[in-house]
């Protein structure tokens, strides 16, 4: 069962814009290392598109720098992709993943979870 719900996601032409949203447990959101994006299109490894960390810092791939914008919400627990000057090259099945670190006295422990994934297709 998936723990992050990602939408947002659709058919948009190139050039536009989506914003895809994920919302994630305030368990997971309050114990994250880092929350990220990938994408994968069919028969293809999938890709990191964007991460953001507990402290702000972001990571973009190549692809979609100066394009994309990753941000997080404390107050909702949401992770954004705000993807602008969208491409054809850009259609793909979106995931959120979290990266999650539980401590207690006697150890830490990591854990990563995945959503269930946004289409999102660009039309030329």
């Amino acid at each position: 069962q998936a723990q992050l719900v990602e939408s947002g996601g659709g058919l948009v032409q190139a050039g536009g814009s989506l914003r895809l949203s994920c919302a994630a447990p305030r368990r997971i959101f309050n114990n994250m290392r880092t929350m990220e994006w990938y994408r994968q299109t069919p028969g293809k490894e999938r890709d990191l598109v964007a991460a953001i960390s507990n402290g702000g810092s972001t990571t973009y791939a190549d692809s979609v720098k100066g394009r994309f914008t990753i941000s997080l919400d404390y107050a909702q627990n949401m992770v954004y992709l705000q993807m602008n000057n969208l491409k054809p090259e850009d259609t793909a099945v979106y995931y959120c993943h979290a990266e999650v670190t539980v401590a207690t006295i006697e150890r830490k422990t990591d854990f990563d979870y995945w959503g269930q994934g946004t289409q999102v297709t660009v039309s030329s």
